[in-house]
Parts: C-alpha cells; structure tokens; sequence
C-alpha cells in the first residue's frame, strides 16, 4: 500500500509539472509582489508571521506579501512538484542538507552571502551553529528561522510520580519504564508513523547512541557503509519494541499532523512522545492541560554503544528560507526575512514556546530551558537524516525505516538497501 501511495504521488507531480511547462514553464513573476509559504499553521507561528509581514509592509507599501499556510507533510509534496515545475514561491524553506544542496547546485536559489556581508549586524544575531547548518560549499543559502529544533522526548510528570518512575539514562532504563507502563495499561509511546520521519527519529537516535555521529557521515561520504553494526542495531530494537507493545496499535498507519498520537497523550493514555522541540508550542496550543504537565529528558545513553550521550538530532534553524533564483525583488525578499527574525518575532516566538537561532536569547520557560540545556551541552548535532541524505536516498531511507516499524522488513535487508541507494547517488553526482 505504501508503495501505491508513492506512485500515485509521484504520477501526480509529473502530470502537474507536465501542466505547467506546457503552459509555459517558469511563471512570470512581479517585482511588486513576494510570495512566501510556510508551514507554521500550531500555536501563535502564523500571526508571528503575519505580523512581521505587517511591520514589513508599513516600511515597503509598494510590496505585496502574499502568505500560504501549508501542513508539513502537505508542504513537502507541494513544494517538489512546485520545484520541478518551475513555479516555486519566491521565499521558501528546506530544513538544510540534501535538499538545500540540490537547489544550490541546480541554481534554483540565490546564495545570499553578498545579503549576509552588506548586512553584518543581522549575520551577528545568528548562532554560528546555525549559519554553519545554512552553509554549503562556503556560501549561506538559507536564513535560519523559526526554531531550535532538536528531538527529544516528552513525557507525562503526573503518569510517572504516580508509578515511582524516574526519567531514565540509559536504554536499558527506558525499556524497563516502557515495561511499567504497559503493566498498569498505558501505552509507553504515542507515534504516527504514516508519514515516516516520525519513526525516523526512534531509528537515528538509537543508531547514534550505538555508534555515535561518524559512521553515518562515512557512510554518507562513501568511506563507510550503512551496513555498520550501529544501523542493524537499530532496526533490531526498534523491532523489539514493536513486539513488546511500545507504540501505539496502528501506529504505522496514523498521520501525526492530523493530531492522531497527540491526543492519547493529552488523554494520558499514553506517556511519552519522541518529538522535536517545536511540540512545546504545539502541545500549548492544543492542551494547555497537558503542557502544565510535561517534562522532557534527552535520548537516554546506550550501555553497550560508543555514541556521547549529549549528541542531538535535529537541527540549529528548523526551517532555513531560500530566496527563488527567479525572484524579481531579492533585495526586498531579504528585507522581509529579516523582519521574520527581528526582536519582536523572536520575543513572540519565545512566548510561542519556541527557541529561535539567535545569540543570547533568554528563555523563561522551564521546559524550553530544558531543551535549551540539552543544545547548549550538545557535542555535535546530527541533521536529520531525511534532509542530510540526497532527496531520492532520503525517500529509500524512510521507506525501509517504516517496514522495519511494520516488521516487514529485515534490518539488515533494509540496510543493504539504503547502502545500495547511496552508493547509486555518489556514483551518478
């Protein structure tokens, strides 16, 4: 079924693209006119962008900024059959990596270094970190908006002081919380794996913790092998937790932005979620209740792995906008990006529930410190691996991570094959 699925999408964009080159491929654009797409739709993310579009065109009344609100995974389809035909908004994101790089190299964004260095006082405000994850082959392509978002996992206070369970460190810790929780009926993690980045994350984590950050960059590189020990391990204890009733029934078939493993946790039927850090603001939106009552802890350390417990996934920006290459008003695209990162968006943003990629925020909020602690005592963060890979590696990547989860897949099987898709890639670059 998923296969189909894919087909049926991909079968779409093709007759999509189709459509517009007949029609006369990339679309006239106005100088007088941006448009911009985002996919904060949770929490206070639009008015933050509607307003600063407000402070944007009080100063530039002869711009029009035209905002479409899109669901992440929605976003994501959009934005590949808008690419391939040509008609792309002038402002949108990727999340870095693989992605950002193919539009660098096919010259379907702008580098934005000149943008940068004519204006240093907003370059500054950015943590390096960020800037480093907005670079590709010395050049900034993307400005680092919205978030700090790493993924960790958030959990239900109340559900733990009741059955005397502590925030585990370690692995071995953690499968026997999950033991607890299932013996007294609630489900130890609520996951929406429909869409499969979701799952992902219970893959890179455990994949990390094992063998640290270097055998998936060698494997990446071609020095190494998405064979490596640390990859078959994970998708043997992801598989494990599958059989033990970690995850919620059904979950490979449940879509996350449709609220369908976020609701059993609001209900205290389940106790844990591994999310990135953007859920703060989500979960505040949706249930101010259950906010109250959330914690987080990082990925616990693995007994038996070399991986630094301190290591992240996620990334330092979030959401990294790009400006289109065919844009008739960059100068006032780049103006625009940076009302989006002003003092006032990220005051708002932080009041959000969100950390935006700026030096000395200060964060109030106990949880969001939290998460701001694991960052700032972080030893590296590993991108997450849909965007790090190439786009078609990435997609063999969350295929195969979803059939681990729908135990139809071998892990070993499922390795060889992401093994074979990157090494195809490096063949053809």
């Amino acid at each position: 079924m998923v296969r189909k699925v894919v087909l049926c999408t991909l079968v779409g964009l093709f007759i999509f693209a189709g459509t517009a080159f007949a029609g006369g491929g990339r679309q006239q654009r106005d100088a007088n006119v941006l448009e911009i797409w985002s996919i904060q739709v949770d929490g206070d993310g639009p008015g933050i962008f509607q307003r600063a579009i407000e402070r944007f065109n009080r100063s530039h009344p002869d711009i029009r900024v035209n905002l479409t609100k899109i669901a992440n995974d929605v976003f994501k389809q959009r934005l590949a059959v808008a690419m391939a035909a040509g008609q792309a908004p002038d402002l949108f994101h990727s999340w870095s990596g693989g992605p950002m790089f193919e539009y660098a190299n096919n010259n379907q964004i702008l580098d934005l270094t000149p943008f940068f260095n004519a204006n240093p006082a907003f370059r500054d405000r950015i943590m390096e970190g960020a800037l480093a994850q907005a670079t590709y082959n010395g050049r900034i392509w993307g400005v680092p908006l919205t978030n700090i978002s790493i993924a960790t996992i958030f959990y239900n206070r109340e559900i733990f002081q009741r059955l005397n369970l502590r925030a585990p460190t370690t692995i071995g810790e953690l499968e026997n919380v999950a033991d607890v929780l299932i013996a007294n009926g609630i489900t130890p993690f609520s996951l929406a794996n429909a869409t499969r980045w979701t799952g992902s994350m219970f893959f890179m984590y455990l994949a990390t913790r094992r063998g640290g950050i270097e055998p998936f960059t060698r494997a990446v590189d071609g020095s190494g092998s998405f064979n490596h020990p640390a990859f078959i391990h994970a998708g043997e204890r992801i598989q494990d937790w599958v059989r033990r009733g970690f995850f919620l029934p059904g979950f490979n078939g449940l879509d996350w932005d449709a609220g369908l493993a976020r609701a059993p946790l609001y209900r205290g039927e389940t106790a844990m979620v591994l999310m990135g850090s953007w859920f703060v603001s989500q979960a505040q939106a949706e249930s101010p209740e259950f906010a109250q009552i959330m914690g987080a802890f990082p990925f616990p350390r693995d007994e038996h792995g070399v991986g630094d417990p301190r290591e992240v996934v996620g990334t330092m920006g979030d959401n990294f906008y790009h400006i289109n290459a065919d844009t008739r008003n960059p100068e006032a695209a780049f103006r625009l990006l940076m009302y989006l990162l002003d003092d006032q968006a990220v005051e708002e943003s932080v009041n959000d529930g969100r950390i935006p990629p700026v030096r000395g925020v200060r964060i109030d909020n106990p949880l969001l410190r939290e998460v701001f602690e694991q960052v700032n005592n972080a030893t590296a963060v590993q991108l997450w691996y849909d965007q790090s890979l190439a786009p078609e590696v990435a997609h063999v990547h969350l295929i195969t991570s979803q059939e681990i989860f729908g135990l139809t897949r071998t892990s070993a099987s499922a390795a060889q094959e992401l093994h074979d898709a990157q090494q195809a890639y490096l063949r053809r670059r």
